[in-house]
């Protein structure tokens, strides 16, 4: 395993940071990477992300917006909360297993006298309480983990930037969410700051073994910055353009929540675009182009989606469910 020194801040530069560790490091070795984001939101890759933030919020207080790689729900970033990444070898592109990334973890904090537990889909809680998301990504035999790590983020600000839907809280509002999460300082015996707990955690994931730093080079970089201004920072990435549409649907599943804009005519469908906090590791237009041109019926669109591999775009999510949700 080798860790990837990154100690900049700017949640653009972060996120193709990740693409490019991903894209073009040497593909034989595996990676790691510690870093910190300035007060942003992360959305999902296949979310709507209007539907996701408070804007009006975002704008006042200057959070930056981001999307990323994976899919999952939005999480907020600051500069209390510390996100890991693993990017390595696989030879199984049909399966998420979060465990595998998420133990480490949780032994490391068992380290620090913390008892942590794997909550859940995707979370890792502490007594009950959310304190890390984690979400990935998959392609060409390569897999990408990334998650969260609150450990004193500002739990108001995540609360008022994220829009919760009800499907996940019942009763909305600062009071209820807050009793859902926690930071990771809340529980230490040790009084350590954020850069003591990022040394201390890679010290453990190491295991005291020999650490093969990678320092990114000047050249190196500038790819980096470039695939940050082509694509992390434009409006297209980030937010997208929502179909015409003139049916919604929109169902919660164990697996995430999934969200169909269909504009239909005539009943021939002419535009269809999936939404939602799901795993997968297809690209939807995938699918999506192939039910416009059909009837807006659900017995042929079954036939349309019996014949695609419907786990690597909805992990854990079957035909019948997706049916159920788009007619």
């Amino acid at each position: 395993m080798i860790y990837v020194k990154n100690d900049n801040n700017n949640p653009y530069f972060n996120l193709a940071l990740e693409e490019y560790v991903f894209d073009s490091l040497d593909r034989d070795d595996d990676y790691l990477l510690l870093w910190q984001n300035e007060p942003t939101i992360v959305v999902g890759k296949h979310q709507n992300t209007i539907e996701e933030i408070n804007m009006d919020f975002i704008r006042e207080n200057n959070i930056n917006v981001v999307r990323r790689l994976s899919g999952g729900g939005a999480v907020y970033h600051d500069l209390g909360n510390l996100n890991f990444t693993f990017i390595i070898r696989n030879e199984d592109n049909s399966s998420f297993d979060f465990k595998r990334f998420t133990l480490p973890i949780i032994n490391g904090l068992k380290n620090l006298g913390i008892e942590a537990e794997f909550n859940s889909r995707n979370d890792l809680a502490i007594k009950g309480k959310k304190f890390s998301g984690n979400s990935q990504y998959m392609r060409k035999n390569r897999l990408l983990h990334h998650g969260t790590l609150l450990f004193n983020s500002d739990l108001e600000m995540l609360v008022k930037a994220l829009n919760v839907s009800d499907e996940k809280i019942i009763s909305k509002g600062i009071k209820s969410i807050r009793s859902r999460v926690t930071n990771i300082s809340e529980h230490l015996s040790l009084d350590i700051t954020i850069s003591q707990f990022k040394e201390l955690l890679l010290e453990y994931l190491f295991e005291g073994k020999e650490m093969n730093k990678y320092e990114l080079s000047r050249e190196e970089i500038e790819e980096v910055e470039k695939l940050m201004s082509k694509k992390y920072m434009t409006w297209k990435w980030n937010y997208g353009e929502s179909p015409r549409f003139n049916v919604k649907k929109s169902k919660k599943f164990n697996s995430g929540r999934v969200e169909a804009l269909i504009y239909v005519e005539r009943g021939m469908i002419k535009n269809f675009k999936f939404y939602g906090d799901f795993f997968g590791s297809g690209d939807l237009r995938d699918i999506e182009d192939k039910l416009i041109g059909h009837r807006y019926d659900r017995e042929e669109m079954e036939k349309v989606l019996l014949c695609v591999n419907m786990e690597r775009y909805f992990a854990n999510i079957s035909v019948d469910e997706i049916l159920s949700c788009i007619i």
